[in-house]
């Protein structure tokens, strides 16, 4: 797969374009010899927020929607709530679209950091107008809104953390990021329950649940202030080093690159600075950076392929995400049992997200999906075998949870490293922001059929889309420990 997967030359760009300063291959040079997070513990902290608010986001909606549903839709009921979950779920993943692509190629131009400030006061403020919601109609555009802000800022925050993190271990802080993914699934998945179910004695439900008739309005409450709370973090977040030196702000990188040579020092002695291997020059960049990706045969081919990997990699994973409590309660679970078995599922994010943490740079970033895949399927064959205890469907949904989301974050990796710093959020926009279409077209296709089916097959229909995406995986590039502008120049 030479064609796909190979470097992008310099002829690629149809010239060698603008030199590169000495003094700029010094701070890359410098950079790349760093081998551990040099930037202080705080900012993956700061940047996980952001991402912790983005999954409570995502995943708030899996229980929350059945009490939404009843007291928003006339005539919705905890069966039905399924078929009215597709609409939002749909409007919200074109908000992912319409914000992914107009302000993450921003970034390529303004700054990361800049970017993602906005990007969280977007979600924010959409966050704020669900949970005021007055009808079904406001509360589908609302999720629009909130859309718009954390398609963007999925993008840039992956963009972000792959540029500042080592090349050595990309896949891995962006994994220590993705814990906070899963505290945020976690959270949004447990507060929905304890505030929109009744009281139930367990396992059928929470004994200490309060089942507030507002409940569902105080999650994207809560939404509203954890984005207020990232916004004042990030101020303090530093700027790309590789983004301000292809702005040609030399001076600034370099200065910033200093401290992260200080904090490394802490932990070891450097290598000497290397220049072989440094590009020589900067490929010419596009006024408009879509241009860098689809006026290039390389990245083209490499966009068309990662869209389809996430497009239909999504769709079993917002089928879950999303909608695992309505799917199950389409499957004649009671709706508290539904949320129980998502909340204890959800615990295997996490624990996927800290192990992950430590295995990742294992292996090439593109054979995690099929690992993923097989795991998922495990799991969902152990809930559908086991249905009549729900301590094995207990078992059986964490496993499921830690499936689905395994290859997530070494896919993120790969994706970022597979484009240009110039364009590197504007790829990373196209393929993931507008694959995140595939959740809203899987629940739309798959919401009619689930109730007609078995347990078992209803779990494997969803499930099975990741068997393509993980093929589709195998012809991405090789990324795994190499130089950003190795790979794509």
């Amino acid at each position: 797969m030479s064609g796909t997967a190979g470097t992008v030359g310099a002829a690629d760009s149809g010239s060698l374009g603008e030199a590169i300063p000495h003094e700029s291959r010094q701070v890359m040079a410098r950079l790349d010899r760093i081998r551990t997070w040099s930037l202080s513990p705080a900012f993956l902290t700061i940047i996980g927020l952001g991402f912790l608010f983005t999954f409570y986001d995502i995943f708030d909606i899996n229980v929350s929607f059945v009490q939404t549903c009843t007291q928003l839709v006339p005539g919705c009921t905890p069966e039905t709530a399924l078929n009215y979950l597709a609409l939002p779920t749909i409007l919200n993943l074109l908000g992912y679209v319409v914000g992914t692509l107009v302000l993450s190629p921003l970034s390529d131009r303004i700054g990361r950091r800049n970017m993602l400030l906005i990007t969280m006061l977007i979600t924010g403020l959409g966050s704020l107008y669900t949970a005021l919601s007055p009808d079904y109609a406001n509360f589908v555009v609302s999720r629009a809104i909130t859309g718009i802000g954390i398609g963007a800022d999925l993008a840039i925050v992956n963009t972000y953390v792959g540029e500042v993190a080592p090349k050595q271990s990309r896949a891995k802080f962006t994994t220590v990021v993705f814990i906070m993914s899963a505290v945020g699934a976690f959270v949004g998945i447990w507060l929905g329950l304890i505030l929109t179910t009744p009281s139930t004695p367990w396992p059928m439900g929470l004994p200490f649940a309060v089942g507030l008739e507002t409940g569902w309005r105080w999650m994207y409450v809560v939404g509203a202030a954890l984005a207020i709370i990232a916004i004042v973090l990030r101020f303090q977040l530093p700027e790309s080093v590789r983004w301000l030196l292809q702005q040609g702000r030399t001076a600034d990188a370099a200065t910033l690159a200093d401290q992260m040579e200080q904090r490394a020092l802490r932990k070891g002695p450097l290598a000497e600075p290397a220049l072989q291997g440094t590009p020589t020059h900067w490929p010419p960049a596009k006024r408009v950076p879509y241009a860098d990706i689809f006026g290039n045969p390389v990245y083209l081919r490499r966009v068309i392929l990662l869209f389809f990997m996430w497009l239909v990699g999504y769709i079993t994973v917002y089928a879950y995400a999303a909608g695992f409590t309505s799917v199950l309660t389409s499957l004649k679970f009671s709706p508290p049992e539904a949320g129980i078995i998502a909340a204890v599922g959800s615990l295997g994010f996490i624990i996927e997200a800290v192990v992950m943490s430590f295995i990742v740079e294992k292996l090439e970033r593109r054979y995690w999906l099929p690992i993923g895949t097989v795991v998922t399927f495990i799991g969902a064959i152990v809930v559908a075998v086991g249905s009549s205890s729900l301590v094995v469907v207990f078992i059986g949904a964490m496993i499921i949870f830690a499936g689905f989301n395994l290859w997530v974050s070494p896919s993120y990796a790969m994706t970022i490293e597979s484009f240009p710093t110039r364009a590197r959020s504007t790829g990373f926009a196209i393929v993931d922001g507008v694959g995140h279409i595939g959740g809203g077209i899987g629940i739309l296709i798959l919401a009619p059929l689930i109730p007609h089916l078995s347990v078992f097959w209803a779990l494997m229909l969803i499930s099975s889309f990741l068997i393509v995406a993980s093929i589709l995986a195998q012809f991405a590039p090789h990324t795994r420990n190499r130089v950003f502008e190795e790979v794509s120049p």
